[in-house]
Formats: structure tokens, C-alpha cells, sequence
């Protein structure tokens, strides 16, 4: 837990294990959708106020380490995760799984075109993909019905919902029953993914992905962000509170 909100020790392939495990598990038993949710420090930054957005990530299926932020924050709490697992790099990894394993996949959000692209590009790389169908629409409550139908149509196994956060997980959670009477087994929130793998918005070289400095990269490309990302300093500081209190609570239960 990093102040309040849950985050899942997994790497990338426990993560696409335990989306195959759920998926499985769905096609045996039905029920609501199983929710993925990927964070980043303005998830958890938005959690503290957000009640709903709070307890939608605290319920997930699985909680993936997006944001660097959260794997330094778990490194201060001393419960370090293994890697950075984002959304942009599990989608391709998710499509070529569906595509071995028959899973349909539908992809849904970002703007007018981008995910008819991106379907595209997936299925350039993996010819046996199946994608049940794409669409950009919005969350608005109007739309819901529409994307609903266009949804069971398609019964897809996999739903991926760019929509940004929090709109994209709320939406899902919202409709998890109905996705899930739809066929849909897993659904996550993938953000800007489908802008990254199109080339709409570039992403950072690999070396700065492996040295976890994606976020400046694109903080020097979009100085706009520096707003968004000046909740790091002020986590920051309440993670390593959050830490000595529970150093202190420790000693206090060890000295009884």
C-alpha cells in the first residue's frame, strides 16, 4: 500500500500469467469483468481525494507499477517491486498472448482512428490476432448503451480502454457486469498506449526506458507536464512518512 492505495508485486510475465489465469477463469465461471489497473504517482496522487478512484485500484484484479514513481516508492517502503510494468509495454505483450492463445481482444478510446491504426500495426505483428473490433467514442454516460452493443457483438476475451485515467478505470468499473455478460474476461485502462504504438506521440529511446527516465523524456517534449508531475515532490515526502511510521510502529510492538 502506498498512502492508502495498492500496487501488486509482479514483473511483466507474472503479470501476463495471472491476465491468462483470469481470463480462463472468466471463460469457466462468467461473472463481472476482472479489472487491470496500471499506476502511476498522479494515480495515487488523485486516490487520496478520489474515493471512487481510490477504492476502483484497491479492488482490482491486479494493480501494475506503472510510473517509476512507484517502484521508488516502494523501494522507500523496503518492499522493492521487481520492474516497471506500463501499460504501453503489456499491450503488445497482451495482443501476441491473445494471438497464441485465441484470445479476441477489442481496443477502445484514444481519438478518432488511433485504435483502427493500432489494431492494424498488432495484427502486422502477430497475423493470428483476432481483434473483435475498435472504436474511439468517449465515457460519456450517452455513450455507454452504444459501446455496450458494439461490445457484445463482439464478445472479445480482452478489452483495452484508452480513455486516460481516471475516466478509463471508473468507466470499467462501472460497467463490470455488463462487460463481463458481454465475454469480456479482462479489461484495462492502457492510457496513451495506443498513441505510443501508432507513433502519434513518441516514446522515449530504450536506454532511458531501462534507466527509469522515461518521465524526463517526456517532460522534455511536453513542458506542460511539469504541472501534472509536481505531485512527485510532495509524495515524496509522505511515502518516507508513511515509511518511519511504520518503522516506529514496529518498535513500539517490539519493545511491549
Amino acid at each position: 500500500m502506498i498512502l492508502g492505495v495498492r500496487a501488486d508485486r509482479v514483473d511483466m510475465a507474472g503479470a501476463l500469467a495471472r491476465i491468462e489465469a483470469l481470463i480462463e477463469q472468466h471463460r469457466q465461471r462468467g461473472g463481472p469483468v476482472h479489472q487491470i489497473i496500471t499506476v502511476n504517482p498522479e494515480f495515487v496522487w488523485e486516490a487520496r481525494k478520489n474515493l471512487p478512484f481510490r477504492e476502483t485500484i484497491n479492488q482490482a484484479a491486479l494493480v501494475l507499477a506503472d510510473g517509476m514513481g512507484i517502484v521508488w516508492a516502494s523501494r522507500i517502503l523496503r518492499c522493492p517491486f521487481p520492474e516497471r510494468v506500463t501499460g504501453t509495454d503489456l499491450l503488445p505483450l497482451l495482443a501476441e498472448r491473445s494471438a497464441a492463445r485465441g484470445y479476441r481482444l477489442f481496443l477502445l478510446g484514444a481519438a478518432p482512428g488511433v485504435a483502427d491504426k493500432a489494431a492494424r500495426i498488432l495484427q502486422q505483428h502477430f497475423p493470428r490476432l483476432q481483434v473483435a473490433g475498435t472504436y474511439a467514442g468517449s465515457p460519456a454516460p450517452a455513450e455507454a448503451p452504444y459501446i455496450l452493443g458494439l461490445i457484445r457483438a463482439a464478445r472479445p476475451d480482452v478489452l483495452a480502454v484508452a480513455y486516460g485515467a481516471p475516466r478509463q478505470d471508473l468507466w470499467i468499473r462501472q460497467h463490470a457486469q455488463a462487460l463481463g455478460e458481454a465475454g469480456v474476461g479482462v479489461a484495462l485502462g492502457v492510457g496513451g498506449a495506443l498513441d505510443f504504438l501508432t507513433g502519434r506521440v513518441p516514446r522515449a529511446p530504450r536506454w532511458m526506458q531501462r534507466a527509469g527516465l522515461e518521465w524526463v523524456f517526456r517532460l522534455m517534449r511536453q513542458p506542460r507536464r511539469a504541472w501534472r508531475m509536481r505531485v512527485l515532490f510532495p509524495m515524496g515526502a509522505l511515502v518516507w512518512a508513511q515509511r518511519f511510521r511504520g518503522e516506529s510502529k514496529h518498535d513500539r510492538l517490539a519493545g511491549a
